[in-house]
């Protein structure tokens, strides 16, 4: 069911996303005190969830796969490293580029942005991990153990702004307020938000599905499936 799923979610995420890009760029209004610098938030923002829920799902699946030895939990958990690490890059980029008109630097050794790069470092540790085991096996372990050692950085990330004295701005979003943006503004973020999910789902399935058939290449029922493929091409 993943290869249906995959396109769907991919298309309905190009559409959202292109909708919200246009929306948020072209249409919405310049924000009172930033003025156009602030409409990277429509990229910046979802990459930085994205970037973090993303690390917390590993580390998820990760523990289940340690517990119940379920191999599609350390399967997908591989493929969700490669999308996280380019969702954490996106957010440090985007981050910089607001960063220089806003704080009138690009870098800055602030909590939100060190612990954000962190994250990234992690991500490249569990890529490599798995690189350099030899079996499969030992780097689905290794990179889950490290993945639940580093869920640590994750409320740091969330907090940081409020533990510590930063340049970086809080939460837009709050559970527990309301949006203090205007709804032509906020309407496209929304979306944004939305759509990157959607495609890193999309994202993922795919990778998943490669990386399946790619450790059970040496199975009967692939050996099957792509005997059903070929007949039916």
């Amino acid at each position: 069911m993943s290869q249906p799923w995959s396109f769907w979610l991919g298309w309905a995420a190009t559409l959202i996303i292109a909708s919200a890009l246009v929306w948020g760029l072209m249409f919405a209004p310049v924000e009172r005190l930033q003025g156009n610098s602030y409409r990277i938030i429509f990229i910046h923002v979802p990459s930085a969830f994205l970037s973090q829920a993303i690390y917390a799902a590993i580390a998820v699946l990760g523990l289940v796969g340690l517990v119940w030895k379920m191999k599609l939990a350390f399967f997908v958990a591989k493929q969700c490293i490669p999308v996280g690490a380019s969702m954490a890059f996106l957010a440090l980029v985007t981050g910089a580029i607001w960063g220089k008109p806003t704080w009138g630097t690009w870098w800055e050794w602030d909590a939100r942005l060190t612990s954000m790069l962190v994250l990234l470092l992690l991500y490249f540790g569990l890529w490599a991990l798995h690189n350099a085991m030899e079996r499969p096996e030992s780097g689905d372990r290794a990179a889950a153990i490290l993945a639940l050692v580093g869920v640590v950085n994750l409320p740091i990330i969330k907090f940081s702004v409020e533990w510590w004295n930063t340049l970086h701005q809080p939460a837009t979003l709050k559970f527990t307020e309301a949006p203090p943006m205007h709804p032509s503004m906020l309407i496209p973020f929304l979306m944004a938000i939305i759509g990157f999910y959607l495609a890193s789902m999309a994202w993922v399935l795919m990778r998943t599905r490669l990386e399946i058939l790619q450790r059970e290449r040496k199975s009967r029922w692939v050996e099957d499936e792509l005997n059903r493929f070929a007949e039916g091409q």
